[in-house]
């Protein structure tokens, strides 16, 4: 029976800068920055494990298009270990490391192969004697706004046929709208599977044939939430399986604790640490967004400690574990000052200030200097709907607290 083995991953973003994280202990720090590259060798450990016929990089293999040599270098690395265990690799480039991009190239080993700006075939016959025809396209520049599916025609005669697509499904609004194309477009294709890229989460939009996002493979922001990695897949004339694979050394992670039973400020703590126990992962690391929710201490002093202690207990012990837990942001939402109406019947001051907060319409005049900054263009992304709200309650809450105090 003809069969095939293949490992799917795409965004890579390797040497992510991890923008915004200088606070963090120099250990952990480097830990951090250090992610992709481990994400990689990850990758390329479960290659060999599950001897595949080949591997798949749908895109975005480096974070920028200007592909640091120490990116290029470690990339190069990895694919000489899959080269010595005859292991070719297809890749193609995405918005992020397309090939109109400037930098210092190096040169891949043999089993490397890139696809071109046009669409192009590849074809493979594996030590078994399965032909594959692999079908794809790198980003000529950052802004590909066509549908190139209408390109992909499927050439016979293979035993199997796979597209390798970095875009976006359905026009969605949490990336870029590039290479756009449905699921109907790739279901006329009749090809036996689809390697998207483009799309951090992990997503499968088709069983039949198989049609995938295997999401990034290192997490690098809070947005990036959860387990990362790339998928195992196996194709034969009868079924498709499929096996994800976790690669992330650190894991972005957000909680909820509603501490409405706790009566003081050890009870709060315990719950916290309760928390953090329950959220360690054997050899990986954790950068956890905390929430505290319906904290109501009556003795001010706990309330206080609460405010300026809490953080730094709950750090204490983190720093030199190999299983971290570290919190990078962490919210105490206190049910007296959350309640709006409780402050307006203290004072009309705090009547004028909510509606002063409610009619504010200027946020992106307000960050304006921030993505004028010549670092801050290259490394912020466009705020959402959601993420202004998020950013205007923060800093309601912030100032609450503060005028409460």
């Amino acid at each position: 029976m003809k069969q095939i083995s293949f490992i799917h991953a795409a965004d890579l973003h390797l040497d992510s800068p991890m923008v915004g994280l200088k606070h963090l202990p120099a250990n952990i720090l480097s830990r951090v920055r250090e992610s992709t590259f481990a994400a990689l060798e990850k990758l390329t450990a479960a290659a060999i494990d599950h001897t595949v016929d080949f591997v798949i990089l749908a895109g975005d293999l480096y974070d920028g298009e200007d592909r640091s040599l120490r990116a290029q270098s470690r990339f190069r690395n990895q694919m000489q270990k899959l080269l010595q265990n005859n292991i070719p690799v297809y890749v193609i480039h995405g918005n992020h490391d397309h090939l109109n991009g400037s930098w210092v190239h190096l040169d891949m080993p043999e089993n490397v192969h890139v696809f071109g700006s046009n669409l192009e075939m590849k074809r493979l016959n594996t030590k078994r004697g399965e032909t594959v025809h692999l079908y794809g396209f790198s980003y000529q520049q950052r802004h590909v706004l066509d549908k190139r599916i209408e390109d992909y025609q499927k050439i016979d005669p293979a035993d199997f046929h796979i597209g390798i697509l970095h875009g976006n499904e359905g026009g969605g609004t949490d990336h870029d709208n590039y290479a756009p194309f449905s699921i109907k477009d790739l279901h006329e294709k009749q090809f036996d599977y689809w390697a998207l890229g483009h799309i951090h989460k992990r997503s499968i939009l088709s069983e039949s044939p198989l049609i995938i996002y295997p999401g990034n493979t290192q997490g690098r922001n809070k947005k990036e939430l959860g387990i990362k990695g790339c998928y195992h897949v196996t194709l034969n004339e009868i079924e498709t399986k499929k096996e994800f694979v976790a690669t992330s050394d650190v894991v972005w992670d957000e909680i909820s604790i509603d501490t409405a039973t706790a009566n003081n400020f050890q009870e709060i703590f315990h719950l916290c640490q309760q928390t953090i126990e329950r959220l360690r992962k054997a050899g990986v690391g954790t950068l956890l967004t905390l929430n505290l929710k319906n904290v109501q201490l009556d003795n001010f002093q706990e309330q206080k400690l609460l405010d300026a202690e809490l953080l730094d207990l709950l750090l204490d012990y983190e720093k030199d574990e190999d299983s971290f837990v570290w919190i990078v942001d962490i919210n105490i939402q206190n049910k007296q000052l959350l309640d709006r109406k409780l402050l307006m019947n203290e004072a009309d001051f705090y009547t004028e200030l909510f509606e002063t907060i409610d009619d504010f319409q200027n946020l992106e005049a307000a960050v304006a200097p921030l993505y004028e900054h010549q670092l801050g263009r290259r490394y912020l992304e466009s705020l959402s709907e959601s993420e202004q709200k998020e950013l205007i309650e923060k800093a309601e809450k912030l100032l609450i607290g503060l005028l409460y105090q």
